[in-house]
């Protein structure tokens, strides 16, 4: 049950009926806005797709901090919920109901990228890592917390140590340590990233030996703002799986009609890039598959290099053809591995 206090705030006082924890509905606000972040993201990488957009948001730099930061706040959420949901004892019967829904949950995104975007589906993506790093977390959640925290910061830092071209595939690009990104449109590796839900684990743990722990139940608010995020925090998993067929579904829709209020597709500089480099590859008898790995690696490397002026040059200087050869030798080299 709950008490209202004199600022409108209600104070959870007991345990819910039938023996289940309490929801926190600061942590599900705070997942809602995390998943409401997320969809303002994919929102601005479907119009750079479908070309309404000039803005790469996979290589503008505030785009990039903006993705990570939400990415961030999932797994942090995740560790934090895996320390409420099992930190007394693990639910198994709880626990694999969830499991088995976040795996489904990650087939259907392979599935339809697999079906959208053959060459760079989803193999390994936020669901498959959820999925796969809460039940690595199991196993964290009765060790010292600062031996948590310690351990998150390591495979964080592993990352940046280490990298190795033969973890950029498919096979291997789920673990991390790749220098360039594997061929997927999206990923979440092992390393550095479980390290975050570690933190999240070390954390909250922290949080619930400390008096934090009874302004984290008494945090309820009855505004309707606060409502309507812990709504959308408890249904972020369907949330998730629902909203990018939708956007592209809307988007492509509109294409189709070719409604006046957008203006007409337009490449930019990226994609201009991608489309000469795709028809020179199949000039030289490479198939398109390769040639998608190639250009997408080429493309890649430009934009980390800052080459743009290398690539506009009607005369290249030596320094700037060393730097087409490196580019050309590291992307031949990860399109001849990717399967």
């Amino acid at each position: 049950m709950v008490t209202a206090n004199r600022a409108g705030v209600f104070a959870l006082t007991e345990v819910q009926a039938g023996g289940k924890r309490p929801r926190y509905q600061l942590l599900d606000s705070l997942r809602g806005v995390a998943i409401l972040a997320m969809i303002v993201f994919h929102v601005a990488w479907d119009l750079y797709y479908f070309g309404y957009s000039p803005v790469d948001v996979t290589t503008d730099l505030g785009w990039v901090i903006f993705q990570k930061s939400i990415l961030s706040s999932f797994l942090l959420l995740v560790g934090a919920g895996l320390v409420l949901a099992h930190g007394n004892g693990i639910r198994w019967r709880k626990f694999w109901r969830r499991f088995a829904v976040l795996v489904a949950g990650a087939l259907l995104v392979t599935a339809g990228t697999y079906w959208m975007f053959p060459d760079f589906f989803v193999f390994f993506g936020v669901l498959h890592a959820i999925a796969l790093f809460s039940l690595m977390g199991l196993a964290f959640l009765r060790l010292p917390s600062w031996l948590v925290a310690g351990i998150g910061v390591a495979v964080i830092a592993a990352n940046f140590l280490y990298n190795d071209p033969v973890f950029a595939t498919r096979e291997l690009g789920w673990i991390g340590f790749w220098p360039t990104s594997p061929p997927t449109s999206d990923v979440v590796p092992i390393f550095p990233w479980f390290g975050v839900v570690l933190l999240g684990i070390a954390g909250m743990r922290l949080v619930l030996a400390s008096p934090l722990a009874g302004r984290l139940e008494q945090a309820y608010s009855n505004e309707p703002v606060a409502r309507g995020l812990a709504f959308i925090g408890r249904w972020s998993l369907a949330i998730y799986i629902v909203h990018q067929p939708l956007i592209i579904g809307l988007l492509w829709g509109l294409s189709q009609l070719q409604a006046p209020v957008l203006s007409p597709p337009v490449l930019t500089q990226s994609q201009a890039f991608v489309k000469s480099c795709t028809e020179s590859c199949l000039a030289t008898g490479s198939d398109l598959a390769r040639c998608d790995r190639y250009c997408g690696c080429a493309v890649e490397q430009v934009e980390i290099g800052n080459l743009w002026e290398a690539v506009a040059a009607t005369d290249p200087t030596p320094e700037q053809r060393t730097q087409f050869n490196a580019v050309a030798n590291l992307c031949s080299a990860m399109a001849d591995k990717a399967p």
